[in-house]
């Protein structure tokens, strides 16, 4: 790509992933409130933003950025998946100042107390998931990229991203508190966000032996 392609996609991703994260917060956690308060659909500045809605948001971008400029969608998507994880890293810095995302009450040394809210000591969530969505992940996919051989089959890396992020987020939500709104899922804790990363880990695993299975 040449830098008016990258510029181009930059311009896509970002958009996928304003439009796909809010579009994906008004369906899947609060559809209710939004139907009667569509002009609170446009006021982003609220709070109201999903991982997962963003994800298919940059997917759908880069599907049409790449078959607009004839290039493999799996090889945009290898390279985005290198990189993503410092998006991430900062996104999460910026939930735990603006706490946006609350953890679940906890008596650990290193608990602290969301201003504004009740004077509970809760677990940094956002911190937790900083360091295994960002810097861990980062981590793992620039090992793989540059001391394996798996960017020659695209598609791969995009795949183990997909699944390494759906375990770490899974992880993480045992120390996160679910929407307020949403609650858990079962009475045995599972939240939306570990509904959604599952069904990402399975798409993952069919990314990654799409990838090799293909010539």
């Amino acid at each position: 790509m040449d830098k008016k392609q990258l510029d181009d996609l930059l311009t896509a991703v970002i958009l996928g992933v304003v439009i796909g994260g809010r579009l994906g917060y008004v369906l899947l956690y609060d559809p209710i409130f939004f139907i009667t308060h569509p002009l609170e659909i446009l006021a982003v500045w609220h709070g109201g933003m999903s991982f997962h809605g963003g994800l298919a948001g940059v997917l759908i971008a880069t599907w049409l950025f790449a078959r607009k400029n004839k290039i493999r969608t799996m090889s945009v998507l290898d390279m985005m998946s290198v990189v993503a994880p410092i998006g991430l890293f900062f996104g999460r810095i910026a939930n735990f100042i603006n706490m946006e995302i609350m953890g679940r009450a906890t008596d650990v040394p290193w608990a602290v107390v969301f201003r504004g809210e009740t004077p509970v000591p809760r677990h940094p969530s956002p911190i937790y998931e900083a360091l295994g969505e960002g810097l861990f992940l980062f981590l793992l996919m620039a090992a793989l990229y540059r001391w394996t051989n798996l960017r020659k089959y695209p598609g791969a890396l995009a795949g183990i991203m997909g699944m390494a992020y759906a375990v770490i987020r899974i992880f993480c939500e045992q120390f996160r508190m679910p929407d307020a709104q949403i609650g858990f899922l079962t009475s045995w804790g599972l939240t939306m966000g570990m509904l959604l990363s599952g069904i990402m880990f399975i798409a993952g695993v069919v990314i990654f032996a799409f990838a090799f299975k293909k010539k």
